[in-house]
Order: C-alpha cells, then structure tokens, then sequence
C-alpha cells in the first residue's frame, strides 16, 4: 500500500507516545510546584510583592497585579494590562509563586517592548479562535463524510482549520521560553528577591518544568494534525 502522508496506525500510536509524555511531563511539573510551592523565600515577599517590583524594575506603571480565582490560573492579558496571579501565588511567599510571578511579568514586559513573537502570536488570536471553532465540527463530520461520500472537502476545511492552531501551539514556544528568561535575569539580578543562587536554581528548575508543558501541548497538536491528516491523504488506500 502506498502511503500519501502516514499510515493510520502510525499517526494513532504518534499521538498516544506524546500523551503519555504529556501525562508524565504535566505531573512532573505539578509535582515541583507543589515541592517549590511549600518553600518558603527568604526574603518573605509575597508572589504580588515580586510581580510590583519587576514591573516598576523595568519602568511600567499603567500594568495592574490582581489575583484570579483557580489553580495555574496565571497570565499577562496584554488587553486591560493585568498582571492576573493565582491565589496561591498572589498571597504565597514561597519560590514558586516568586518564579510563576516574575514570569507572568516577563510577558508585560514584552508587550512594553513590543516583544515580536508575542505581537505576531496576538496578532493569531482572532483567527486562531475561529479555527479552534471549526475543528470541534468538521473534524468528526469530515471524517464521516469522507468514509460514506467520498468527500474530503470537510475534512480538510477542520485539517487546515487544525493546522493554524497547531502553528498557534509552537509560536507560544518562543513566548513562553522568553518570559522565562527575562524573569529569570531579573531574579539573578535582584539578590532583595531571591537572596541564593540555591534559589534562583529551584526558581529557574520550576519554570524549565512549565515550559515544557507548553513544549509537550505543541507536539500533541502536531501529532492530533497528523492523526486527521492521515485520513485526508489516504482517501484513495
């Protein structure tokens, strides 16, 4: 049998490899922030205290640190310019809420720069949003329509609607890796917030872990674009 793209089986296996690397990478990363979370920081700032203090560092002031209802909740809404923090880092003083903060203002910081990976990937947002829409119908429909009619037009219409989300998923890659740094720099260069370079290990060792929750999301999407890919391209096997 000559194959288009990949073989059915393959993509499907594709898929249930990376969610079982999700699986163990998502309860590594939980694991450390529980582990960093019971840590108490020397300094004894709060992960709101720390969040102040980087964006007044880097010179922002018309940016709001507020708390947010949920767990891992956190995010920088470049919209109304809020620093959003979880409860349990807004009030925490341990190093992960100092680390989780100090990323969250990594992203003000680069909307205040005019960062270009984040402008593009906000740019996405509307259109990404669509697509996230479309695939939640078209995938199923599509392949149905393909299997008793024939036609593949469904089907590609949620493929390519599926492909901008996964493109979406790997341009967070360079955003989310950027934050990090640049709350990383500033944590190594304020000795006030972390006061030793244990710390600044276990900060810098919790945000590796959060990043690759993001690395492993991207590879999910690619692998679910190739499992619906695979129906597509090996119509006429």
């Amino acid at each position: 049998m000559t194959l288009l793209f990949v073989s059915y089986n393959s993509a499907l296996l594709l898929m249930i490899v990376i969610a079982l690397v999700s699986f163990i990478v998502q309860f590594r990363f939980k694991s450390k922030f529980k582990q960093y979370s019971e840590m108490p920081l020397l300094s004894g700032l709060s992960g709101k205290d720390v969040a102040e203090r980087m964006l007044k560092d880097n010179g922002i002031y018309d940016v709001r640190v507020i708390s947010v209802e949920g767990q891992l909740t956190d995010h920088y809404n470049p919209e109304d310019k809020t620093v959003n923090l979880s409860p349990d880092v807004y009030h925490s003083r341990s190093i992960a809420a100092a680390a989780v903060a100090a990323h969250e203002c990594g992203h003000a910081v680069q909307h205040a720069r005019a960062y270009s990976w984040l402008s593009f990937r906000s740019s996405m947002v509307p259109v990404v949003n669509v697509a996230s829409t479309l695939t939640q119908w078209t995938l199923m429909i599509g392949i149905m329509l393909l299997f008793f009619t024939h036609n593949p037009l469904v089907l590609a219409v949620g493929v390519g609607a599926l492909a901008l989300v996964t493109l979406f998923s790997f341009i967070t890659l360079p955003v989310e890796f950027d934050a990090s740094q640049r709350a990383l720099a500033w944590l190594n260069n304020n000795y006030t917030i972390m006061q030793t370079r244990e710390e600044h290990a276990q900060a810098k060792d919790a945000l590796w872990w959060a990043a690759m929750t993001y690395v492993v999301a991207a590879l999910s999407a690619l692998a679910t674009l190739v499992y619906y890919a695979s129906f597509l391209f090996n119509r006429r096997n």
